[in-house]
Parts: structure tokens; C-alpha cells; sequence
């Protein structure tokens, strides 16, 4: 007994100490970051938050096979605590049990079973990362590039501490120390393997089992801190520290030392955007100690599934990983090496052949220069393989800001944002950014909108409408329900134009009363803004709050209303516009029609012979980011059209291609994103049996898009009889077809 009790202690409390002074260190790094005070504000709903995904593992889920391992896997962890407890009580008294409860049946039934389910889901994610092996499946596995062989040492330690729990109940069964005699099924069962032993064999072997149980949790708490697997335990704070409702929809407010930034009287010492690691906020680096690298975010960006180097996950790593290399600069005292001290062209060879745990992926920026020596502590963060750039400029800017990385991620890394926020640095500090941008640029300051476009062309899509489109002269109707916020794509795109058109008529057959501001009318700033520009994003906002609460000048909150077609306009109008104290009451028109159709208001008719088949396209910044999914679908239904989804649809849609102002930027590395969704789409339609079809889009740029990869398939001879429609368009049709029946 005392031998055993001061075996186990020791192993402890040396591991404690290891344990200890690693999270000290973690715990340091992370506080370093820049302020973050809206991460702590609203306790009650994090706590909420923390229940429903964290012990409901909700976010896991998503992945039924999968989450359902992790989610068996996870209380194992939490119920075997007790298990735990029971071992260092035994440590002290043999039959130990925990006092109230440690002889229920129901708890040792607990343990038993979910360690059994635990040992089961192990099985499960070995069958997984074999399927998924990067070195079979390369670019294709959502595992390429993370640390696999850690991860294998994980499911190793988990199966260890498994079967060394079983040894070491079995005995304490056998020995007549354990402290239930019905309902740890499990462990009684393999008790009786132990029948014939005498009481002093049985006695060595349960010591043996307890020790051992207990020196391979304290193994594998060292392995755990000092590896990915550290989310264990910091992956429940990320959560609770989360942007609500979730780290999509408006981008934050740039900040420099926690405070929003006055960009009217920016002050001296304010930093703008993440030109180094240090500039993150504590959250942000809590968001690189919490990926997983399970690579759920990997396998669905469309930029990665394109050909392209940006990987979400690989970007996380990366800034993880520098984080971590640069540490004893940050904390540790070391002295900062003086600015263009290091050629790191020339020592960049050098610096990836130092011995380190390498992501194997030509992908990975770290890899470039690695260590903790001067030149990771100078080298820039976002820069290419010359420049010992930790994120290469073709990663940065290859993203569409679709918000899929964000959506799949079960712990709630905030991707999309720290990309926008080094964007900003490239943009407004650095000056380095794709040379298409620089017209975009010009064309908004000085046009206030991407094309360039002379604003008194803004009302020339009404001309084609058999009816008049009022525009607001300066005072609001009490009658007048919406503004209608028509987009710069909606005033000077062809294929746009279409849209509004049928959404202007539509609404003027239902007897909705809504005013156009014309040439009025700037720009939102979405592109500028996701493209990190954020200073031509508030000239440009602060301009339209002022004119739109000059419209809705004493109108009352809920009487603020406008409706778009634009899912860019939309995020930015209702949900960043608040930012800038302009709060309105923002729908996209698919919402307001639908309401319509359900009011009867329109009444649409299917056609009397089968129409053909429809597929519907998710645009992003309409599903991901503001969560509408079902009234264009439900609109397509009320046209009488069949509905067939493409197996990338809702919260898994593949990007159109045209977001993070990536319309305006050529697209040179890879197979075209809008070519990889168009193809999907002609696939799903082929699918469903018929020559002929129909591309549903609810967003203006994802039909300029789609429009494009179709005319590109069908100069390759596919998708002949399939057209790209607005679903205003086909609901259109189906309300004429309906007053000409009742004609």
C-alpha cells in the first residue's frame, strides 16, 4: 500500500509541475494578445453556449459518423472522471468509493458502458483517418497536412487508458475491492478471467493495474499539453469566447488596443489590421491553440477544392505555429532583431532544414522558416517564400469570405475575420494587394460604385417595365412601405437588371408601395471592405447611413424598411450598417416575396405540362452568413418547378466564386471556382432526368458567376437547354401565367 500510494503520488506531482508550467505558458502567450472586450460580455448566453456545444457537442454532430465517435469519445473523458477519483481513493484506502454515489449501480454501469462506446469510436476514427490518408489521397484528404502521426499517438494513449481501466476494475472485482457488486458489467465480467489467483498475486496485480491506469492518464496529460491535442482543454474556452450568433454575417469592428478605431481622427500609435502576430487579439490566439486540424474547414473552401493554396486550416497552423515559435519574444524576454537585419532569401533554405515537426505540404508558410531563432521573430507575416512570408500573398488573397470554414468548424475558429484583418494591414499599410483591386478602388471612391458607371445610369433598368418606379424626392410617404435598395449590380449588370426588373414587377402586381433612391444610390462597400479596405468601406457607409436616415427620418424602428436583391447589400445594410449607427429593417427580396405568395398576394400557377427540372444555387452571403435557406426554396416550389439539390447545398454550398471581392480579381492558380459549381449544378440537373433545366440563383454576383461557367460548358458542348434565372424571374412567370388563366 505504501509503496503504490507513493509510486502514484510522485508520478503526480512530477507531472503536475511539467503540466503546469506549460499551461502557464500557454496561459501567458495567449494574454499577450491585443484586448478583446466584447469576448466577455453576455455570461449568461456563453454559458448557454457552452452547454449546447460543448456537453451537447452540436457543432460535432453536423458530421453524423463521425460526431457521434467524438460525442461518445467526449464523455468518456467527462464520466471517467470519476473512475479517475476512485483510483487515487484506492491510492489511499483499497476499497475506496465516492462518498453519496460510489456504490450505485447506475454509476458503475455509466462507466462501463461509455468506456466501452469510447473503445468502439476509437475503432471508428482509425477506419476514418485509414480512408482519409493523405498519403493515398494527398490534396483530397481533409487530414493533408495536419500532424497525423500525433494523432495516432492520441488514439493510442485513449486506447491505453481504456484497457489499463478495465485491468486495473477487473482485479479490484477479483480482489473484492471494488465498489460495485451489480451494474459495471464490464469490469465484473473480466473480474472473473482473474478466478484461481490467490488474494497477495491479486493484491500485485490490482497495484499493478491501478499504477499503471494511472501513469498512462499522467503520459498522456503531458502528451496533450505539448501537442495539437491542447484543445482538449482550451477548445471549451473558445467556445464560450465566440462571436455571436456565430463569427459570420458583419465583420467586426477594427480595432487597435480593444477600442474601435476613429477613422475620421485615427490615432498615432493605432494599428491597423495584423501585420505581425502580436497585433491578434487574445481570442485570436486562442483560435490557433484550438484547431484541431481535423480539416473539417479543409475539405469544404472552395478555394482549396479549386487548386488553390489556401487551406483554412493550413492558415490557422501556420499563425499557430509562428505564435508558438515566436514566444520567448514575446514572453520570454528575447530581444527583438532590429528591421531588415535578415536576408531571408538567402536564409531561407537554411531555416527549413532546421529539425522540427514538419506539415509535410509545400502549402504550409511556416514551413519556410522554422525555429525560434531571430529570423521567425522578423520575418513578415503575410509575404511570399522570398520574404519568409508566414502566409503567402496567394493564400491570402485566393478567399471568398463564403464563411464554409467558419460554419463546419467544431470549435468556432474565426477564420474568414483574421483573413479579412490581414488583408486590411496588406491594404492600408502595406500597399500590397492583386492590381485588379486598385481599379475597383478608384471606381468606388470616385463612381461609388465597382463598375465605374456614371450614377444618372442607375434608373436605366426601369425602362423596360410597362409601369412607373417612384424615387424618393426628398420626403417618405406615410403609404410608402419599402426602399427598395436596387445594388450597383442591379443598376449596371445585364444579367442583374433581369432580376430587379421581375422583383419591381412582382411587387408592383401585389400592390406594394416602395420608393428607389436612382442616382442617389452608392455602393454598400462590401467589396471594399472584404477586400480590406476598410477606410474606403466607411467613407462609403457613413455616406449611405446619412442619406438612408435622412430617408427614414422620423419613422419609427420596425417602419425602417428596404428590400434587396443583393445578399452582399443585404449583410451590409442590416447587419455592418449598425456599426455606423444606421439601423434598418433589411429583406431580401426571395423573403418578401414569399411572404407575398403566402398572403396571397401573388398567386402563382404551375405550368399544365411537367416544367423542367430546377436546381438551386446557396448563395453564401445569403445561406452561410444570414442563415435564409428555405424562401427561395420555397419560392421555386410555388412556381411549380421540381426542386433537385445539388449535394452541395444550405450550409455545405459551394462558393460561387465571386465573394471577398474576388469578382473583380483574376483567377490564375487552379480550376475556376464558378466552373467547379456550374459543373455540379449540370450534373445534378442531368441527374434528374431531362434535357433541359434551370440554375436558380438569389444573388446577382452568383449569376454573373454561374452565367459564365455555363457559357464555358456549353462552348464545350454540355448544358445546351439550361439557362441561369433569378428566383424572382421563375416566379414571374408562374404569377403572368396565373393572371392569363384567370384572364
Amino acid at each position: 500500500m505504501v509503496v503504490r500510494l507513493v509510486i502514484g503520488l510522485l508520478m503526480t506531482v512530477v507531472v503536475v509541475a511539467f503540466v503546469g508550467r506549460r499551461a502557464w505558458a500557454i496561459y501567458s502567450l495567449i494574454r499577450s494578445g491585443q484586448p478583446a472586450p466584447d469576448r466577455s460580455q453576455d455570461l449568461p448566453r456563453r454559458l448557454r453556449t457552452q452547454l449546447v456545444e460543448v456537453f451537447g457537442q452540436t457543432r460535432l454532430l453536423k458530421w453524423s459518423v463521425p460526431g457521434l465517435a467524438h460525442f461518445f469519445t467526449f464523455w468518456a473523458f467527462v464520466i471517467l472522471l470519476t473512475v479517475y477519483i476512485e483510483a487515487y481513493g484506492a491510492l489511499f484506502v483499497p476499497d475506496f468509493a465516492i462518498p453519496l454515489i460510489g456504490h450505485w449501480p447506475a454509476l458503475g454501469f455509466l462507466q462501463d458502458t461509455i468506456a466501452v462506446l469510447c473503445l468502439l469510436s476509437l475503432g471508428v476514427f482509425a477506419v476514418i483517418r485509414i480512408r482519409n490518408a493523405p498519403e493515398r489521397k494527398e490534396r483530397a484528404s481533409r487530414f493533408y497536412g495536419s500532424h497525423t502521426g500525433g494523432a495516432w499517438l492520441i488514439l493510442f494513449m485513449i486506447f491505453n487508458v481504456l484497457w489499463t481501466l478495465f485491468f486495473f476494475r477487473a482485479a479490484s472485482s477479483a480482489l473484492g475491492t471494488f465498489p460495485y457488486t451489480s451494474g459495471a458489467w464490464a469490469s465484473i465480467g473480466l473480474g472473473n478471467l482473474f478466478t484461481g489467483l490467490s488474494e497477495p498475486a491479486l493484491e500485485v496485480v490490482e497495484s499493478v493495474g491501478l499504477l499503471l491506469h494511472i501513469g498512462v492518464m499522467l503520459a498522456f496529460l503531458i502528451i496533450v499539453a505539448y501537442s495539437k491535442h491542447l484543445h482538449i482543454f482550451v477548445a471549451p474556452i473558445n467556445v464560450s469566447a465566440k462571436r455571436f450568433p456565430k463569427a459570420l454575417g458583419p465583420l467586426p469592428v477594427m480595432t487597435s488596443g480593444g477600442k474601435p478605431i476613429d477613422f475620421e481622427d485615427p490615432g498615432e500609435d493605432d494599428v491597423f489590421g495584423r501585420g505581425k502576430i502580436e497585433d491578434f487579439t487574445w481570442k485570436g490566439m486562442l483560435d490557433m491553440a484550438t484547431c484541431t486540424e481535423c480539416g473539417r474547414c479543409q475539405s469544404q473552401c472552395p478555394a482549396w477544392n479549386t487548386g488553390k493554396p489556401l487551406s483554412p486550416k493550413l492558415v490557422i497552423m501556420d499563425l499557430r505555429d509562428h505564435l508558438m515559435a515566436k514566444a520567448p519574444y514575446l514572453i520570454g524576454g528575447k530581444q527583438m532583431p532590429e528591421e531588415g537585419a535578415i536576408d531571408f532569401a538567402a536564409a531561407g533554405a537554411d531555416g527549413a532544414a532546421e529539425g522540427h515537426d514538419r506539415h509535410g505540404v509545400p502549402e504550409s508558410g511556416f514551413e519556410r522558416v522554422r525555429g525560434s531563432g531571430p529570423d521567425q521573430a522578423a520575418r513578415p507575416l503575410v509575404g511570399t517564400a522570398e520574404q519568409g512570408g508566414v502566409i503567402d500573398p496567394d493564400v491570402l488573397w485566393s478567399c471568398t469570405t463564403c464563411g464554409a470554414c467558419v460554419e463546419q468548424c467544431p470549435v468556432d475558429i474565426e477564420h474568414v475575420d483574421h483573413i479579412v484583418d490581414m488583408r486590411r494591414h496588406q491594404v492600408l499599410i502595406e500597399s500590397e494587394f492583386p492590381s485588379e483591386l486598385g481599379a475597383l478602388f478608384r471606381n468606388l471612391e470616385n463612381k461609388g460604385n465597382p463598375w465605374g458607371q456614371n450614377a444618372r445610369n442607375r434608373m436605366d433598368w426601369t425602362k423596360k417595365l410597362g409601369f412607373d418606379v417612384h424615387i424618393f424626392d426628398g420626403e417618405l410617404a406615410p403609404e410608402v412601405e419599402y426602399l427598395f435598395w436596387i445594388g450597383c449590380a442591379g443598376a449596371f449588370d445585364d444579367g442583374a437588371q433581369k432580376t430587379v426588373q421581375a422583383t419591381a414587377e412582382l411587387l408592383h402586381r401585389a400592390g406594394v408601395n416602395y420608393v428607389v433612391l436612382g442616382p442617389e444610390e452608392t455602393c454598400t462597400g462590401d467589396p471594399a471592405r472584404r477586400s480590406g479596405n476598410e477606410f474606403l468601406f466607411q467613407m462609403l457607409a457613413q455616406q449611405n447611413v446619412e442619406v438612408l436616415n435622412g430617408v427614414f427620418e422620423g419613422r419609427e424602428p420596425g417602419t425602417r424598411k428596404i428590400v434587396t436583391t443583393c445578399p452582399h447589400c443585404l449583410n451590409t445594410l442590416g447587419r455592418e450598417y449598425p456599426q455606423l449607427d444606421g439601423h434598418y429593417e433589411v429583406v431580401h427580396h426571395t423573403q418578401l416575396l414569399n411572404k407575398l405568395v403566402r398572403e396571397g398576394k401573388l398567386v402563382p400557377v404551375a405550368a399544365p405540362e411537367p416544367e423542367s427540372s430546377v436546381t438551386y444555387h446557396d448563395p453564401c452571403y445569403l445561406g452561410r452568413h444570414n442563415e435564409i435557406y428555405e424562401d427561395p426554396r420555397a419560392l421555386v416550389g410555388a412556381a411549380g418547378a421540381h426542386l433537385s439539390e445539388m449535394p452541395r447545398h444550405a450550409d455545405r454550398s459551394m462558393c460561387c466564386g465571386a465573394g471577398g471581392a474576388r469578382m473583380w480579381m483574376e483567377e490564375r492558380i487552379g480550376q475556376r471556382v464558378n466552373v467547379n459549381r456550374t459543373t455540379e449544378a449540370l450534373d445534378t440537373l442531368e441527374g434528374a432526368g431531362g434535357e433541359q433545366g434551370t440554375i436558380a440563383v438569389g444573388c446577382p454576383f452568383c449569376r454573373t458567376m454561374l452565367t459564365d461557367g455555363l457559357t464555358q460548358a456549353q462552348g464545350q458542348g454540355t448544358g445546351e437547354n439550361v439557362q441561369v434565372q433569378d428566383v424572382s424571374q421563375l416566379l414571374l412567370a408562374a404569377v403572368k401565367r396565373g393572371a392569363d388563366s384567370s384572364a
